[in-house]
Parts: C-alpha cells; sequence; structure tokens
C-alpha cells in the first residue's frame, strides 16, 4: 500500500471522528438545555398547585382584596398556560405578572393580623417563596445551557453540522423589566 494512501485515509477517519464529536457534542448540549427546562417545569407545577391553597386561605382573612387575589389568579393562569405550550417569552411575561401579582399580595397581607398569624398562611408562603428561590436558580442553570447551546451552534465548525443536522437556538427565558424595578408601596398602600 502506497503511503499516500495510508496519509490520505488517516486523515478522512480523523476529520470523520473530529466531525462525529463536534456532532455528539451538539446533541448533549440540545439535551442540557431540555434538562434544564423540565428542572424549571417541575417547580412551576409545584407552585401552581401551591396557589390555589394560597388565595384560599386569604380569601379566608382579606374578603376586601378580591383585586389582588384575581391578579394572582390570572396570573397562575397565564403561567400554566405558557408552560404547556412551551413558549418561552410568554411564559417569561406571564412570571413577570405572577411575581409583582404575589408580591402585592404578600405586602397586603401585612394589613390583616389574623391571616399573618394563620399557620397555613406562614406555612404556603415559606413554601412558594423557597419555589421562587429554586425557579431563579433552575433559571440561571436553563440560561446558561441555552446560551452554550447558541454559542456553539454559531461557531465554525459547528455551524456546519448544526445546520446540517437541523440543530435550532433556544430561547432564554427572561423577566420584564418589572420584576427588576423596586415595587410602589404607595401604590400598594395609597
Amino acid at each position: 500500500m502506497d503511503i499516500t494512501l495510508i496519509i490520505i485515509l488517516a486523515l478522512i477517519v480523523i476529520a470523520a471522528l473530529y466531525f462525529i464529536s463536534l456532532y455528539n457534542h451538539l446533541v448533549h448540549l440540545k439535551h442540557s438545555v431540555t434538562k434544564a427546562w423540565a428542572n424549571i417545569d417541575v417547580l412551576l407545577k409545584q407552585r401552581h398547585d401551591e396557589l390555589p391553597k394560597l388565595v384560599e386561605t386569604c380569601k379566608q382573612h382579606m374578603g376586601y382584596e378580591q383585586a389582588t387575589l384575581t391578579a394572582v389568579i390570572e396570573a397562575r393562569s397565564a403561567v400554566a398556560s405558557a408552560r404547556e405550550r412551551g413558549d418561552v417569552g410568554a411564559l417569561g411575561q406571564a412570571e413577570t405578572q405572577l411575581r409583582v401579582g404575589l408580591g402585592n399580595l404578600f405586602a397586603v397581607a401585612e394589613d390583616y393580623p389574623e391571616l399573618t398569624a394563620s399557620d397555613s398562611f406562614h406555612h404556603l408562603r415559606s413554601r412558594i417563596t423557597g419555589l421562587e428561590s429554586g425557579i431563579a436558580d433552575r433559571r440561571e442553570y436553563y440560561n446558561d445551557s441555552v446560551n452554550l447551546l447558541n454559542v456553539r451552534i454559531e461557531q465554525f465548525p459547528d455551524v456546519i453540522i448544526a445546520r446540517r443536522f437541523g440543530f435550532q437556538s433556544a430561547q432564554l427565558l427572561e423577566f420584564d423589566e418589572a420584576e427588576k424595578a423596586d415595587v410602589d408601596m404607595q401604590k400598594l398602600f395609597g
């Protein structure tokens, strides 16, 4: 066998192994995004199940705060709908509204001493606050996974494989500016 043929075959094998490695890495990144989304989804479902209990507990003590309770219920429905559709953009907007609604609910609850003294209110508030922290942590992991995937499918030579095999970029889970703004206490109690 000719040495030139051996070198050419070796280069072909090395190139094939390199492209297989790139493909496998892109598959790994794609599944990391899916796994990160599933982790968020678990917490969203748990919080979705806890919110009606919180609203019902508050209804027993907060007869005149119907608008606050309604805002939380509507935001909960919007989050559930976006989650079920897998619409990351709509989920970010709905999450913002839910978080604002919960913040308002907890702030207004302070005006009801019998509510804040309730064991079930304390338990639900702690549970939902813990779930919110978990969602924030998992959202960070999800966004990191999305960023890694999106960068790799745009880099050369990964872009060749990504286009050839239909790898799509993923959308970051972002919340609106309202989430980052300070709560207007005058508006809440004015």
